[in-house]
């Protein structure tokens, strides 16, 4: 069995792995058909593959070797060195184009005359593993299916439900194994007339949607009373985690950040009827790792333009004042921009830039060393106190955005 592992940007943390028991050929790239798929610039389509050669003999049995092929046109590098054909060994790093994704490679020894047992006791794997190295399955204390899905850990809980990291392992999803994220609506919930609109909504705009900033759709299933919505799970991490572990960003990389943002309120604002995501801050905007690519999260409150004003929705200190008075806006999620903008370069909760200018209360930037006067402009206009004097459109903004970098 052969093991690939998917490395963090520095190389250290696992963020993703594929097992593969029995196939003689596994194909690395950017399209979605290939084994395994890496969604990355600097990765070509159909980069390279990996060839079983053969059992070599070794004192412990036998031990299955790996042929690496380059069709990249970034190149390929094994353990640093550029390669375009190459004997692939245990824990070798593979690395997809200088200064691209990583992956570890794990080679697992067998014995003919010892074969793995069919109930594997998991022993020896390294601690907060989620898949045995002996033999490729999930590692839980108590072994818990959902559907089919087999729930791995508890990733949260809130008083809407509980979400899980699941495991497809018949990849009835997408045609091969792979973990995902399950919401569960608690069956208490499911009672209110507007928690279960909130959450049918989210399932009902997410299935239409398809954009690499946005969680893809799986599967959306009733069972034992509760409401389940499985989708794509996004290895990275949220934007207000980030900045509360390492402290506030540069300024191009927060712009950046904004753009990418941007890019996505475009498409969702774009649709017709027009979407509103009304709850834009930096615990829904997730960085994946793989790529450093911002990713929106929680579509439960998204509102369609032209249906009735509804419940106020918003994190106070990045909602819009209409947001706040339940009449949300495309320009609404512009807003949220704004102090989004302030917390990456500050770390601080925008609230404490907000303060009486004039006869209106506005944020307030001039103290902030790291914004610089052209940006200060565009925080000012983007969180105007009427939409009609914001940026008009997602586009807009970003334009504005990049003339600051």
């Amino acid at each position: 069995m052969v093991t690939l592992i998917l490395l963090n940007s520095q190389g250290q943390t696992p963020v993703q792995q594929w097992n593969f028991q029995s196939q003689n050929t596994i194909r690395i790239g950017r399209a979605p058909d290939n084994d395994v798929v890496i969604n990355d610039t600097l990765v070509s389509r159909y980069h390279l593959e990996l060839t079983r050669v053969g059992n070599l003999e070794t004192s412990g049995g036998a031990s299955v070797h790996w042929q690496l092929v380059n069709k990249g046109t970034n190149g390929t590098f094994v353990n640093g060195i550029l390669v375009t054909q190459a004997l692939v060994s245990h824990n070798d790093i593979i690395q997809l184009a200088r200064a691209g994704p990583m992956l570890k490679v794990q080679l697992h020894t067998f014995s003919p005359a010892k074969p793995m047992p069919q109930n594997c006791t998991h022993e020896g794997n390294p601690p907060g593993s989620l898949f045995c190295k002996h033999c490729g399955q999930p590692i839980v204390d108590e072994v818990r299916f959902i559907h089919h899905y087999q729930v791995l850990r508890t990733l949260g809980q809130g008083g809407m439900g509980t979400t899980y990291l699941a495991w497809d392992k018949e990849g009835s999803l997408v045609g091969r194994p792979q973990m995902l994220v399950l919401k569960e609506m608690n069956a208490d919930m499911a009672q209110i007339d507007k928690a279960r609109e909130l959450f049918e909504r989210e399932a009902r705009i997410l299935k239409d949607l398809h954009h690499t900033g946005i969680p893809r759709y799986y599967d959306f299933f009733v069972e034992n009373g509760k409401k389940y919505l499985a989708m794509e799970l996004i290895h990275g991490e949220d934007l207000e985690k980030r900045i509360y572990k390492q402290g506030p960003v540069v300024l191009p990389q927060a712009i950046d950040w904004m753009i990418q943002t941007c890019d996505i309120l475009d498409y969702i604002h774009s649709r017709t009827p027009p979407l509103i995501h009304r709850d834009i801050k930096p615990a829904n905007l997730m960085v994946r790792h793989l790529n450093n690519q911002v990713v929106v999260l929680d579509f439960g409150a998204v509102k369609e333009i032209g249906t009735r004003p509804g419940t106020r929705i918003g994190a106070e200190g990045y909602s819009a004042p209409e947001q706040d008075r339940g009449q949300p806006c495309t320009q609404s999620d512009l807003y949220s921009i704004g102090p989004t903008l302030i917390f990456l370069l500050t770390s601080s909760n925008p609230i404490n830039f907000f303060r009486k200018r004039g006869s209106e209360y506005r944020f307030d930037v001039k103290s902030i060393p790291t914004i610089t006067p052209q940006l200060a402009l565009v925080i000012d206009k983007v969180t105007e106190p009427r939409p009609r004097d914001r940026y008009q459109t997602a586009k807009e903004l970003s334009q504005a955005m990049h003339a600051c970098r």
